[in-house]
């Protein structure tokens, strides 16, 4: 039996991060890292699209993202001069029909007042600017001029693994149980049989939060859900193409000399993804996808499918937004869960905040009690409307 003042669960982006600021903020007591699976061959954060944006809908989460853009700024001076992670802002280009330009514009308007660099463009200003899109439907579109892209998650996670090596102890298990006296956590068990006192757990576990917390006789609305990347080639070349998300989902980007594709997966009555279905859903880039691709992009209408791939995120369904923070009831169990597609570029700022809260006791460089448990135990909705 080992004891630990601070075990995380969960070593990916959110995890790690929560252990970096950990120890940037100054705590000096022991932390046990928990990663199942330290290759990370099915973890979010390296199957997800690795993008960050400033382009949300609510105030919270665009801080939590210019924090992270803040960091790629000075990621040299964070991690050394070797850190790179290929970071390209060749921003977001969100479209809107009629009906949907009243919410663009409200979004739009959140977005100024946190100074993100998004302008608001007409369709005869989006054609003159991106001549080879079609911009039948489109009212309008936010296209983001700086501070959005995409990046090498791999490469991220990385540096917060490397800056760990010799702080925190690597654990490699799967939790199969939390232990509860009363009002606080007092131990977690591992799969092989290693039981591990501690002083404060912290959930990073991605889309298996929700079963976490449940080992702690909690609940927490956050499940695994599936989705899909497919990438293809195309004769014809867009150099200038932003992350393109269409009216009805479907997003595309650039990333070397081939496109990257997704979205549009049906969320009603869609339920949690089997654990381990990793394959990609073939059917959906070929009805409905490309379809909408060759529709907005008629240089699309003639790719070739190269591969592609399925991930899990943790999809929080009561408001597909962030969990942050401790249980109200149980004060030493800290959630950082329920990111639904967000997590990998807001797992710096979540890390600092949880961080704060452990050394400080509150909040410090971004408030994140608006994501506080308290709304999931009232059922009271936080709603991110921008979720892609």
């Amino acid at each position: 039996m080992a004891r630990y003042d601070i075990v995380i669960i969960g070593g990916a982006i959110v995890g790690s991060a929560v252990a970096y600021y950990l120890r940037r903020e100054g705590f000096t007591g022991s932390v046990a890292l928990i990663e199942k699976d330290p290759t990370f061959a099915h973890s979010a954060t390296t199957l997800s699209l690795a993008s960050i944006r400033q382009q949300f809908s609510i105030p919270e989460n665009i801080r939590l993202s210019t924090f992270t853009l803040g960091l790629f700024r000075r990621l040299k001076e964070e991690f050394g001069e070797d850190a790179d992670i290929t970071f390209r802002e060749t921003g977001y280009l969100i479209l809107a029909g009629e009906a949907g330009l009243p919410i663009l514009r409200a979004n739009h308007a959140v977005q100024a007042a946190e100074g993100a660099d998004i302008v608001i463009e007409d369709a005869a200003a989006l054609t003159r600017r991106f001549p080879w899109l079609s911009v039948e439907g489109i009212a309008a579109g936010a296209f983001g001029r700086s501070g959005e892209g995409s990046f090498d998650a791999h490469a991220l996670l990385a540096l917060f693994r490397k800056a760990l090596r010799g702080k925190v102890d690597f654990v490699t298990a799967t939790v199969a149980r939390i232990e509860r006296a009363g009002s606080r956590v007092t131990a977690v068990t591992l799969d092989n049989g290693e039981r591990l006192e501690t002083g404060t757990v912290v959930n990073a576990a991605g889309p298996a939060a929700g079963k976490v917390a449940a080992f702690a006789r909690l609940e927490l609305p956050v499940e695994p859900r599936k989705r899909n990347v497919f990438v293809f080639e195309a004769r014809d070349r867009i150099d200038d193409l932003p992350l393109l998300v269409d009216p009805g989902g479907v997003y595309v980007r650039r990333e070397g000399s081939v496109y990257i594709t997704g979205g549009a997966e049906a969320e009603e009555g869609e339920g949690p993804a089997d654990p381990a279905d990793f394959e990609p859903d073939w059917a959906l880039f070929e009805e409905v996808i490309w379809p909408a691709l060759a529709t907005r992009i008629p240089a699309f209408e003639a790719i070739k499918m190269s591969r592609a791939w399925a991930g899990h995120y943790d999809y929080n369904t009561l408001d597909q937004n962030a969990v942050i923070g401790p249980h109200p009831e149980v004060s030493n169990l800290l959630f950082a869960n329920g990111f639904s597609g967000h997590g990998l570029q807001q797992a710096p700022a979540v890390g600092r905040a949880i961080a704060e809260l452990v050394v400080h006791g509150g909040y410090r460089t971004i408030d994140c009690s608006a994501f506080g448990y308290e709304r999931i135990a009232e059922r009271r909705p936080f709603r991110e409307l921008n979720v892609i």
